[in-house]
């Protein structure tokens, strides 16, 4: 019997065929690799973006909280500054308003001393010296009627309850038939501009 030898054609087929099996099976396990290599770097990507999710999270929370401290400071010192600039404002209109006060005060004693001058009876003065007190008269109503078109009004004591505010007490006698603490006597009347006490009245009141 002859025997049954395969022909050069035959032979090269057969080992082309066992060549391309065997690249199969390299192809296949590197493929089986790659996934399980896939499958296992998988939940440690996951972990890694978990990671830096909660870190960024973090961040953005203390970002936050930074940004309503730095809010609350910037409506504290805008609030101070609002108040600090309607202080100067007032301050700045009080010093206008009241811009004459200094020279009004040197001027009130002058108005006590023609006061007293027109306080003394004229009836039994000569008739130089009564019409002396009468120039002096006229002069302190001229004055009196200036004083007060700029507000400056002469504060009523007399008969009324003591005032702190707008009095100082340097005399204290009973009164029979009166209260304490009641203004009996204005030994130096007191003076308001524009509505401010300028000076105090000096009183004398009961016990």
């Amino acid at each position: 019997m002859e025997e049954n030898k395969n022909t050069p054609v035959q032979e090269e087929t057969k080992v082309v065929e066992e060549v391309e099996k065997a690249v199969k099976e390299e192809v296949a396990e590197e493929t089986n690799n790659t996934t399980e290599v896939s499958n296992e770097e998988t939940p440690k990507k996951e972990e890694k973006k978990s990671f830096f999710k909660k870190k960024d999270d973090t961040e953005l929370k203390k970002l936050k909280e930074e940004n309503e401290i730095l809010k609350d400071k910037f409506l504290r010192v805008n609030a101070e500054m609002q108040n600090m600039r309607r202080r100067m404002e007032e301050e700045k209109s009080n010093l206008l308003k009241y811009e004459g006060e200094e020279l009004i005060k040197r001027l009130l004693p002058i108005v006590d001393n023609f006061e007293r001058a027109i306080g003394m009876d004229d009836t039994n003065l000569e008739d130089e010296v009564s019409k002396f007190l009468s120039g002096f008269k006229m002069i302190y109503g001229n004055l009196n009627s200036t004083l007060q078109g700029y507000e400056i009004i002469a504060m009523d004591s007399l008969n009324k309850p003591f005032d702190p505010n707008t009095m100082e007490a340097v005399l204290a006698e009973p009164v029979e038939g009166m209260e304490p603490n009641i203004v009996v006597d204005v030994l130096q009347k007191g003076y308001t501009y524009k509505g401010k006490v300028i000076r105090h009245a000096m009183v004398k009141v009961s016990k």
